[in-house]
């Protein structure tokens, strides 16, 4: 199994962006001041985030830590507990155009073809050349120290989705991420690349993509085994939904929608298990999945299939396990106000 192929970016063009301009940076400031760990606009335009991962832990300030790292600072956005915050007016309009029916799904697992791999580099990796073919105006410029051999997603088949390939460096905490990546000559192309310091909580530049649609970050979004095993996820998950309107919430930084629909969810949308949902009969690996998901919940990513949770293969995950994960409804989900839509 491999996750459902899912739709294109679509950034918008240099000609709305300028007519724009003023009301971007103004939603963007209102943005600021309603969500606290917002960062200003002009730290926006870092291109950097430093990631690293050894023995999954917690900060004593709650930020994640692996390969010896934070994974983005303990007040990033994508590292604080929503479990307190207030219900969107427009909820059961988001939920229903998701499907309140449908129900969460494991997009990851024990086969190397399912779900987003990462692999990890030290910090004397070679760069190589990295060529864009869609969003280069979008796109951090390389070189990138991807290895030759770096995992595709959906196992390096042409054709398979989105084929993300993403790199930690070691000792420089530095994140890279491809979209459609397919390796040429001694280098890659790509549709797509970011590359973040994740020490800082700085945005992308606003209207710019990522090697995601939403202008995320991917890895520190995927649900990845040793943070599981070692009992505790400590961030937002990514996941997937059919439609989503013409608009982003902070730290989102695009929108891949020419929909204008407001009961459709905007990217960086972020959606609560309700506290009312038992958990009584999950156990293992799942219940600490669902447990993330009552205090960090899923932020909304890029089109795709509904409810569709994106994780990291590792062959010690327990498909057996992890089915227990589709037992949940998304009508047992809320969607929380944690910014403004910006358009």
């Amino acid at each position: 199994m491999r996750r459902a192929a899912s739709a294109a970016h679509a950034p918008a063009s240099l000609g709305l962006l300028a007519v724009l301009a003023g009301a971007l940076i103004g939603a963007a400031l209102l943005a600021g001041a309603l969500r606290s760990a917002s960062p200003a606009l002009a730290a926006h335009h870092a291109r950097h985030t430093r990631h690293v991962h050894r023995a999954p832990h917690a900060h004593p300030s709650g930020a994640p830590e692996e390969y010896g790292c934070p994974i983005l600072p303990s007040r990033d956005p994508l590292n604080q507990e929503i479990a307190s915050a207030p219900v969107s007016p427009r909820s059961a309009e988001y939920i229903a155009s998701i499907s309140a029916t449908a129900h969460l799904h494991p997009d990851f697992g024990t086969p190397p073809s399912y779900g987003i791999p990462y692999t990890v580099v030290g910090p004397a990796q070679k760069k190589v050349p990295i060529k864009f073919t869609e969003f280069g105006e979008e796109s951090d410029p390389g070189p990138y120290p991807v290895p030759p051999k770096a995992p595709v997603e959906g196992g390096g088949r042409t054709g398979s989705g989105d084929r993300h390939v993403l790199v930690v460096q070691e000792g420089t905490c530095i994140l890279y991420e491809l979209y459609q990546a397919k390796k040429a000559g001694r280098g890659w192309h790509a549709g797509s690349g970011a590359v973040f310091n994740l020490r800082s909580e700085a945005l992308r530049p606003e209207g710019w993509t990522s090697a995601d649609a939403a202008g995320l970050p991917i890895f520190p979004l995927l649900v990845r085994y040793p943070e599981v095993a070692a009992g505790a996820i400590d961030h937002a998950l990514r996941v997937t939904v059919p439609h989503t309107q013409r608009g982003y919430i902070h730290p989102a930084t695009h929108f891949a929608s020419s929909a204008t629909n407001a009961a459709l969810p905007p990217m960086g949308l972020r959606l609560r298990l309700k506290a009312s949902y038992s958990l009584a009969r999950f156990h293992g690996e799942s219940l600490v999945i669902l447990q993330a998901l009552k205090r960090y919940g899923l932020i909304v990513a890029d089109n795709g299939s509904p409810w569709f949770i994106t994780g990291a293969p590792n062959p010690a995950w327990n498909d057996e396990d992890l089915e227990q994960i589709k037992r949940v409804p998304g009508s047992e989900f809320e969607a929380v106000e944690t910014g403004a839509i910006i358009h």
